[in-house]
């Protein structure tokens, strides 16, 4: 098989897998050494042992580029196949296969591992419909936040990207977007201009989130109200597991919020990472209650998280959310109306 395609395939599953960071970009610098030479001349470099010796290819990589060269499908890769061969999750089966896209993920405009390109790519190969690019806003500085400058690049460089086709026939539609920091006095980290070009927008407390319950209350309801809030995004800002340790959840009143929520056309986010599992189920009901749209998303960093959506359909059929509440199901002209708010 194709020793490029080979390694970026063994990237996905370890990022699916939520291998070290460290680890998977082992096989993606790999594939972009070897990514200028044509077959031929790989065959001899690998050959002669030039290839072993080039920056940027270790033991494990060259191992993996050889087998690929001599017509295999190299080793580690198909055992990466055979553990990955199941759902990550077994539950919302029915639920999953309804879902068109995803409206939150991050490339490394901010700070995701791969360009956008790749994402898209990645978006196209698991059938998805459409995709959001939603990088950071220029407060989250940890996260190298996009400033005005950079998001206005950011959107040129989609604009001029090549469309990307799927197995169906069909192309996956990049919509372009940002998840801007809800800052403490409720108001969005970005130029309402700029946000008004965005076909989505993703609202997120990421400060301070031990405040009291009426300071959050306040800053959440200021989000919520902006009228270029689509999604409010992972809304409790927990962390259940992981490499960051855990967090408990904000306190705010979440039946005002969630009000607010169906009130201005905001749907409130199931996201999908295994470490936030976030919102808790007892508040997946009180936002069932209070008629709220949801969005499952991935919140991916990596090309390989965007499996992850198989964790938001299951949570979101545990807790009996109807697929038509979920925006993510809908065809993208149906959705494209709903974020531009009638």
């Amino acid at each position: 098989m194709d020793a490029v395609d080979a390694l970026n395939e063994i990237a996905f599953w370890l990022e699916r897998e939520l291998a070290p960071t460290f680890k998977v970009q082992a096989f993606r610098r790999a594939a972009a050494t070897i990514a200028p030479l044509d077959q031929e001349e790989l065959g001899r470099r690998v050959a002669d042992g030039r290839l072993k010796r080039t920056k940027g290819i270790g033991d494990r990589t060259f191992q993996v580029i050889s087998q690929a060269v001599e017509g295999q499908v190299p080793e580690y890769l198909a055992a990466l196949r055979e553990r990955n061969a199941a759902p990550l999750d077994s539950g919302g089966t029915d639920l999953l296969a309804q879902l068109r896209g995803d409206l939150h993920s991050h490339t490394e405009w901010s700070d995701g591992t791969v360009p956008i390109e790749v994402m898209a790519a990645a978006a196209a190969t698991l059938g998805r419909e459409y995709q959001a690019i939603t990088d950071h806003s220029p407060t989250l500085t940890v996260a190298s936040g996009l400033s005005a400058e950079r998001l206005a690049d950011q959107l040129e460089a989609i604009a001029a990207l090549p469309a990307v086709s799927r197995a169906d026939g069909g192309t996956v539609t990049l919509l372009t977007g940002i998840e801007v920091d809800i800052l403490e006095d409720g108001t969005l980290d970005q130029t309402p201009d700029l946000l008004g070009r965005l076909d989505v927008v993703v609202g997120s407390v990421h400060s301070k989130l031990r405040a009291d319950s009426r300071t959050m209350t306040a800053r959440m309801l200021g989000g919520v109200r902006d009228p270029h809030t689509n999604v409010l995004g992972h809304v409790t800002g927990r962390l259940v597991q992981g490499s960051r340790g855990t967090r408990p959840p904000s306190e705010f009143d979440a039946d005002a919020v969630f009000a607010e929520c169906a009130s201005h056309q905001v749907a409130l986010e199931i996201n999908s990472r295994p470490e936030r599992q976030d919102p808790p189920d007892d508040l997946i009901q009180r936002a069932l209650d209070a008629e709220c749209l949801f969005s499952i998303d991935t919140d991916a960093h990596a090309p390989g998280q965007l499996d992850f959506l198989s964790y938001g359909a299951a949570r979101a059929a545990a807790n009996g959310v109807p697929a038509e509440r979920i925006i993510t199901t809908w065809p993208l002209e149906r959705l494209r109306g709903f974020l531009a708010k009638g």
